[in-house]
């Protein structure tokens, strides 16, 4: 089995209803998020790739300019702006169209924070 990542950064604020450090995630503040996503399977006998990296990069532009420069607290489905909510996020508009999707990490690298969702690659 292969594993295949591609990463794109994206700008975000959000707010954050907490039991602690609630004073600063209450109001407005914005991150660098970075999401990894990563296919696993075989490749195509034929290619040679598990998927062709220009498509990948079309279907990521989409995923990215749905929360680049934007409140994530507005953005449809998403729900509170976790670091998991980001991921399940990903997972859910990316899957359908990503049966090899095996793994997504959203992590803020200014702060050293991340999270994955990994679910199973249907190859």
């Amino acid at each position: 089995m292969h594993e295949l990542s591609r990463a794109f950064l994206f700008e975000a604020a959000h707010t954050l209803q907490r039991d602690i450090g609630t004073e600063g995630s209450r109001r407005i503040h914005g991150h660098s998020y970075r999401a990894t996503i990563t296919l696993a399977g075989a490749p195509d006998p034929v290619t040679g790739m598990l998927i062709d990296i220009g498509h990948l990069d079309t279907l990521l532009a989409d995923t990215r300019d749905a929360l680049d420069h934007r409140f994530l607290d507005e953005v449809p489905g998403l729900g509170p702006a976790t670091l998991e909510n980001l991921c399940s996020f990903l997972w859910a508009r990316l899957a359908p169209s990503l049966p090899q999707l095996h793994r997504v990490t959203v992590s803020r690298d200014l702060s050293g924070d991340a999270c994955s969702f990994v679910g199973k690659a249907t190859c």
